[in-house]
């Protein structure tokens, strides 16, 4: 990732001072949102008390003029104003949060939006009932009294919000206890609760990627008003959905447990195209035994597609595509070819009934898949291994 980072210098306030107890990193990611700029850092200016020092990182994935509309409005503020600008936005808005938050130095580090919605008059509110409560992470909720989401355009969005808070919260229900708004885009952490490393967002929702990666263990919330956009467009879009989906089921499938009944899952759907291209290939004309062959490829095809977008996205990089599908072929090919044979073993040297032993034997099989799938295919290679993998983004 290429990245420039500019800093514009705070008059009357050193930076060192930034670092002391109670101070504060207001982290903002930015994607075109440059009509917005002067009006936040107006905003942030006029909320912050002098008693609480402060400086902003701005997280910028911009095709605009963005950055530079940040560097000529810095020099109005009275505090320290930082962007950093990604050449690739790789996280997207999630990935931006992270790296504002490697960036920051403060104790206390808000995450806000940089279209308004967010009020910078919460900012000390946030910090202060941190420090009052001893929790690590303050969220600001639209859902708690006081709170309202009056700044959703629209039925649709208020719809989808409403839906993707209850669907969060039905998927994780420990993480997410005493959270009434994991969609929330605005958020106090302490740095010292959280491990940036640790975090692998996927989208636009950071806190949700927080809580379940990286929760502490005391949580407060303030309420807070949803405000309409100062300027420009919404980026919510159904391609930002899909990755929001996409990010939920790689957090449900983090444990071994939930990986494995996942992948359990994606072998029974592969049944589909297996029969699909069974049936096709018979009716061409083609002998069952060769077509068998020739339809189990196609179930092998869609599993693998399945396993590398839902299962092991965040492992892909350890290796290049075709070495993944070809190791992972040979596994799902030796499990048709090993089966036959457990059978025969079980049935006629223990006595098992012919039911019985292939029900063990599929049992047998299927997790011998699902441990050397994970060993063989998507763990990271031995450092001694002279072949150079592709380098992750």
């Amino acid at each position: 990732m290429s990245s420039h980072e500019y800093a514009v210098p705070a008059e009357g306030l050193d930076a060192a001072e930034v670092a002391e107890p109670g101070a504060v990193t207001i982290v903002v990611p930015t994607f075109n949102e440059s009509a917005n700029i002067r009006q936040l850092l107006h905003r942030i200016t006029e909320s912050v008390p002098a008693r609480l020092p402060c400086e902003v990182v701005f997280v910028d994935d911009s095709t605009d003029d963005t950055p530079e509309v940040i560097r000529a409005a810095a020099q109005d503020c009275p505090f320290p104003v930082a962007v950093l600008h990604r050449e690739e936005p790789v996280g997207g808005l999630g990935g931006a949060v992270v790296e504002g938050l490697k960036a920051a130095s403060s104790d206390w580090i808000v995450v806000m939006d940089g279209d308004c919605q967010h009020p910078p008059s919460l900012v000390p509110e946030l910090v202060a009932t941190g420090e009052r409560t001893n929790a690590g992470l303050v969220v600001a909720s639209r859902y708690i009294k006081g709170g309202s989401r009056a700044g959703l355009a629209g039925s649709y969005r208020v719809a989808v919000s409403r839906g993707a808070t209850w669907l969060t919260k039905a998927l994780f229900p420990r993480r997410l206890h005493g959270i009434s708004d994991p969609m929330s885009g605005f958020f106090a952490i302490r740095r010292s609760a959280v491990t940036a490393d640790v975090l692998k967002p996927l989208g636009y929702k950071i806190l949700l990627e927080l809580a379940v990666r990286s929760r502490p263990r005391q949580v407060a919330e303030v309420p807070f008003v949803f405000q309409d956009r100062f300027a420009g467009e919404s980026k919510s879009t159904a391609q930002e959905g899909f990755r929001f989906l996409r990010h939920l089921l790689g957090l449900r499938t983090a444990s071994p447990v939930a990986r494995m009944v996942g992948f359990g899952l994606i072998g029974a759907s592969g049944f589909v195209p297996n029969l699909v291209g069974l049936w096709a290939l018979t009716v061409l004309g083609l002998h069952y035994v060769p077509a068998e062959i020739l339809a189990n490829q196609l179930g092998v095809a869609w599993n693998f597609l399945l396993i590398e977008q839902l299962l092991f996205r965040d492992r892909r990089a350890h290796r290049r595509w075709w070495d993944r599908l070809g190791r992972f072929a040979l596994l799902a090919n030796a499990d048709l070819v090993l089966r036959i044979p457990l059978i025969a073993l079980l049935v006629d040297r223990f006595g098992m009934g012919a039911l019985s032993a292939t029900a063990l034997a599929l049992v047998t099989t299927f997790v011998l898949r699902f441990v050397g799938t994970e060993a063989l295919v998507y763990l990271p290679r031995r450092r001694g291994d002279r072949t150079t993998p592709r380098r992750a983004v």
